[in-house]
């Protein structure tokens, strides 16, 4: 498993302890031991420029700009990180993160994995709306992108609307303007993305 951080929406309890616990899980500097006490035994804590092996995947730890706190207030606290994953493809997976100059470092990349929204009406710092993932999408040039963190959670709080369902459409046309040559893919949760060599 691949964590980026540990904001709720990313690890949250009730959905990791669903998972077989030998699980291996890849995770930021600080996870480790908040996610032992929830029952994983196996994990790996990775900084910005780490890497391990999985199955003969090279899984290389890069930045994230991201709040590192799990709570607003105290408790664990581990900084945030995306992955690229290299072997016959390479796949970068944002997490959760803000723009960052050094993104344009991370290609080439065959598909990006990127955040497009957040799991409320409104974004806090350290995410991508719509058209700041497009522009990520745009320094990554990467061959396809598939638009994620939308559409899933919410809190039970919010009205749901346009900011739920719409901002995959929003990245995608925004997209198509500043990187016309990346493949957009949209895909529902737990469906899976083909790449050809």
């Amino acid at each position: 498993m691949l964590l980026s951080h540990l904001h709720r929406d990313h690890a949250h309890l009730p959905s990791l302890r669903l998972l077989d616990t030998p699980l291996r899980v890849l995770a930021p500097r600080g996870a480790g031991p908040w996610l032992r006490r929830t029952g994983f035994r196996d994990v790996q804590e990775l900084e910005p420029g780490a890497a391990t092996e999985v199955g003969g995947v090279e899984v290389l730890a890069v930045p994230a700009h991201h709040e590192s706190r799990r709570n607003p207030v105290g408790g664990a606290r581990a900084e945030p990180i995306g992955f690229v994953l290299s072997a016959e493809q390479r796949v970068y997976f944002a997490g959760d993160t803000d723009l960052f100059d050094e993104m344009a470092e991370l290609r080439p990349l065959d598909l990006a994995l990127m955040p497009v929204a957040g799991w409320g009406p409104k974004l806090g710092p350290g995410h991508l709306d719509p058209e700041r993932a497009a522009r990520a999408v745009e320094m990554l040039q990467p061959r396809v992108a598939v638009p994620i963190h939308w559409g899933t959670l919410h809190p039970p709080w919010a009205r749901l609307g346009a900011w739920f369902s719409d901002p995959l459409h929003a990245f995608a046309a925004q997209v198509a303007e500043l990187a016309p040559d990346v493949d957009v893919r949209v895909i529902s949760p737990g469906d899976s993305v083909e790449l050809s060599a």
